[in-house]
């Protein structure tokens, strides 16, 4: 049986980044055990290329349970199932969120979570490619993360979306992650130099070669092995034995929003009446193990246009053909960027007050009919245009993950309850008339041949369908291990899991609340933090 320091359970993007920092230092042998595969499918590296990632090998493709207030749809939940984890599947927005989503963090009793506290660990990873023309005391160009905008290639759409959010009373700013986040503004990416920059890529792949590491892909962990209330270390699959290795210092949950509560209630920690239906023992009875799920929401708006410039046009095969030449030439050209081209923050009841919703743009157009996939090429027109999709960030209905079985291998129970809540459903409304405003506006008017969904129809009867037809999360779940010192907080504000010894959760399921924008940028933040908490309390 191995032994180790730490034992780290996910190589996503908080995995990746802990295995960096608990491994500088030679004395601590780090185990990271990764369920999916080796990050070798090459469309993972080419932006461009992100749309064939889900519904891939590589991605765990998980769905909600039938929501009854969307039609009963299940909606599809991605998750990265290889190396880098969802930052080597996501869209590359690199979002930190709004100040005041960490200061409410604070005030819920999460010391040392403000955002003047956690602003120093957002800098400490990332690499800015822009440093010079942006506010230095936000940015850091010291780190390991890549972060540009869309140098390579832009579409002819992207500043028509910032002027037309402009003629409606979005101005236009180009540092949402500085000192002020409203405005609109090309997306900051996680790129390098044409490829995407994941957390394997900037974390995990360049100490790979330090001999106190050891990251084992295809592990899947059944259990956290628990022995007299102490964590020991952890049971693994792989190829088809149960392995077992000892963790002398802590271990680290970093499985993401849907698996890390799945891990805890197999291994006998969560909700007693949970764990008694599938006959596991409760080691510890925490409640909130699961609960407190929350995630972003958008729709489409969008319409075509009358010149080409951008992703449609290069759909048909032999286009493709085009761009990858170009793309594996030079790194420049379509598939260098990623399809969340612009954004813009605003407070969908007033805009004048502090953000509350989120507009993401993409230089891509899905049609005049609801009979599409977004990911089939087949299905979406050949001809260019451009999509708004407004976006809910703060969503008032709360949902839960559970386990189905006692298997492991079973995919988690995922219920959002999604719009359960109707100020969620009239939110998203407001979204998509403003989205339909801007459209409407001068600099995109000029370039629009035929106005797409939900333009047909503009009755609010019709909108309202519309928004239950298309309807989608923006694979941002959070919550579901909420850090706090209420009865539903899974862990403490050093993120240690309650009452168990030698055991933290270390991912996006900490927040109690979710951020106002893409929660990427944030997980790094919160593993930087970790880290330091981590070697603290073990020197």
């Amino acid at each position: 049986m191995n032994e180790y320091d730490y034992i780290i359970i996910g190589a996503g993007s908080a995995g990746c980044l802990l295995a960096n920092r608990l491994s500088e230092n030679s004395h601590h042998k780090v185990l990271l055990l990764e369920a999916g595969s080796p990050d070798k499918n090459m469309h993972i590296h080419i932006p461009g290329a992100y749309a064939k990632l889900n519904h891939s090998e590589i991605n765990w493709n998980f769905k909600t349970e039938p929501q009854k207030h969307i039609l009963n749809r299940e909606i599809y939940l991605p998750r990265g199932k290889t190396l880098g984890g969802c930052s080597s599947v996501n869209a590359m927005a690199y979002v930190r969120g709004n100040k005041a989503d960490y200061n409410l963090w604070s005030k819920l009793g999460n010391v040392g979570w403000s955002y003047d506290e956690v602003l120093p660990y957002f800098i400490k990873s990332e690499n800015n490619q822009q440093y010079e023309f942006l506010d230095q005391d936000y940015h850091g160009i010291s780190g390991e993360l890549d972060v540009t905008f869309p140098m390579r290639f832009k579409s002819k759409f992207a500043d028509a979306f910032i002027k037309s959010c402009e003629a409606v009373g979005i101005f236009e700013n180009q540092d949402y992650n500085g000192a002020v986040q409203k405005g609109a503004s090309l997306t900051q990416c996680t790129i390098s130099k044409g490829k995407r920059a994941s957390a394997a890529n900037a974390f995990l792949k360049p100490i790979l070669h330090r001999k106190n590491l050891t990251a084992i892909t295809s592990a899947k962990v059944s259990r956290i092995v628990l022995k007299e209330s102490n964590v020991k270390g952890v049971e693994y699959i792989r190829k088809g034995q149960k392995l077992n290795a000892i963790a002398h210092k802590e271990v680290i949950l970093s499985a993401g929003s849907f698996q890390s509560p799945q891990v805890l209630l197999l291994s006998g920690i969560g909700d007693y009446d949970v764990l008694s239906k599938h006959n596991i023992d409760c080691k510890f009875n925490l409640p909130g193990v699961g609960q407190n799920l929350q995630d972003h929401l958008f729709c489409p708006v969008g319409a075509e246009s009358t010149i080409q410039g951008g992703i449609n046009h290069y759909l048909p095969w032999y286009r493709q053909l085009i761009a990858a030449i170009q793309y594996f030439a030079t790194k420049k050209g379509p598939l260098s960027t990623t399809l969340l081209e612009a954004m813009a923050f605003l407070n969908i009841e007033n805009l004048g007050e502090a953000p509350n919703f989120q507009l993401h743009f993409s230089p891509t157009w899905v049609g005049s009919t609801y009979e599409y996939d977004m990911y089939d090429q087949n299905t979406v027109p050949h001809v260019d245009g451009f999509t708004i999709l407004p976006t809910l960030l703060h969503p008032k209905s709360r949902g839960h993950v559970t386990i189905r079985s006692s298997n492991p291998e079973d995919a988690p129970v995922v219920q959002p309850n999604f719009l359960e809540n109707k100020e969620d459903l009239y939110s998203l409304l407001k979204g998509v008339k403003l989205a339909m405003q801007i459209i409407k506006q001068a600099p995109f008017k000029k370039i629009t041949k035929s106005y797409g969904l939900p333009f047909n129809d503009t009755s609010e009867e019709n909108l309202i369908n519309h928004i239950l037809k298309t309807v989608e999360t923006v694979y941002h779940p959070v919550g579901t291990c909420k850090m706090g010192n209420d009865d539903l907080a899974v862990v403490d504000h050093q993120l240690r899991v309650r009452g168990v010894p030698g055991l933290r959760v270390v991912d996006a399921s900490i927040m109690p609340t979710i951020v106002t924008g893409n929660t990427n940028a944030p997980v790094y933040m919160i593993a930087e933090k970790a880290a330091d908490m981590i070697l603290n309390d073990n020197q």
